[in-house]
């Protein structure tokens, strides 16, 4: 009887993860191009090895057992692990990663993001270039995770993360903007912390996928509309739908437009120190792609721009 090393290959990993996605081996079979037989001759060999069920065949679908899912979540874990090997294999030999994954704040402009980008592919057409949304924690969480090789945006230090590196990419205001057909745009200024918690507030959900996450302005007991993009935050109190602060260079071109009044508050002006973080070193060093992106980080007109040109982005 083969061994659970023996049997335990990424392309049997790639299979288990096909039968649970399709719910039935017929259909894993037809995604990968197999007889039925095939499938659950090879899913078969896995459970003697590891002398475990990993699908219940009781009802029509194929449904993981415990033990299914537990193995699933570590092979995707392995399966992440082979690509990362090949990956630094690659950047040994030429430099340039095979894939570069970007963490970007929900703050950060996305039109430039997409320019360096376009910039990019010109020096790097072999580099995959991967872009998350990300916001609040959720940012430098998927740096620190492994998940990211570059967080745009993070409104967190780094701290005592070892193998991590940061820098400055400058100071955002903040500004109470609301829709002008919004009651709170016509009451006396500053608004009282009680007057503005009577009003819905409208939030970016934290990204992370640890914890609870952090939130940013809002008052206890306020009502939240909970939102996963700050474009939609943005459309959404464009809209009338609730308040809350948004980035002065976003909303600059909505209250030129008429679109959105800025109150003032009692709390005092809200300016997010941003910073883009990295990981250092390893024994290949720092790869080609990497290296790129922070050489055009160097530039203060690429961070200012990354967070202050948001009218092309976001168009009226």
């Amino acid at each position: 009887m083969p061994t659970a090393r023996e049997v335990l290959t990424p392309e049997a990993l790639s299979l288990l993860q096909s039968v649970a996605r399709s719910g039935s081996f017929a259909a894993a079979a037809r995604e990968l191009g197999l007889v039925p037989s095939a499938v659950t001759y090879r899913v078969r060999q896995v459970e003697d090895a590891l002398d475990a069920l990993l699908f219940d065949r009781a009802s029509r679908q194929a449904r993981l057992t415990d033990a299914g899912a537990e193995l699933l979540r570590e092979g995707e874990r392995l399966l992440s692990e082979v690509d990362a090997v090949a990956n630094r294999v690659r950047r040994v030999a030429t430099g340039w990663e095979s894939q570069l994954t970007l963490a970007v704040d929900a703050v950060v402009s996305c039109g430039t993001v997409m320019e360096l980008a376009q910039a990019f592919f010109e020096v790097a057409p072999n580099t995959r270039l991967r872009v998350r949304d990300e916001a609040l924690s959720g940012t430098l969480q998927a740096l620190v995770s492994g998940q990211a090789d570059l967080a745009i945006g993070t409104s967190l230090e780094p701290g005592n993360s070892a193998g991590l590196a940061s820098r400055l990419l400058g100071e955002l205001p903040f500004v109470f903007a609301i829709a002008p057909h919004h009651p709170l745009a016509r009451a006396a200024e500053p608004l009282s912390d009680e007057e503005v918690q009577r009003h819905r507030a409208v939030a970016v959900a934290d990204s992370t996928q640890r914890g609870n996450g952090v939130t940013l302005g809002l008052l206890a007991g306020q009502d939240v509309l909970t939102l996963p993009t700050m474009r939609a935050k943005l459309d959404a109190q464009l809209r009338g739908l609730g308040v809350g602060f948004l980035p002065e260079p976003m909303a600059r071109p909505f209250v030129e437009t008429g679109r959105l009044v800025v109150r003032r508050t009692q709390r005092p002006t809200r300016i997010g120190r941003m910073s883009y973080a990295w990981r250092e070193g390893g024994a290949p060093g720092l790869g080609r792609g990497l290296q790129w992106w922070l050489s055009q980080l160097e530039s203060q007109a690429t961070r200012d721009a990354l967070l202050h040109r948001h009218a092309s982005a976001f168009p009226g």
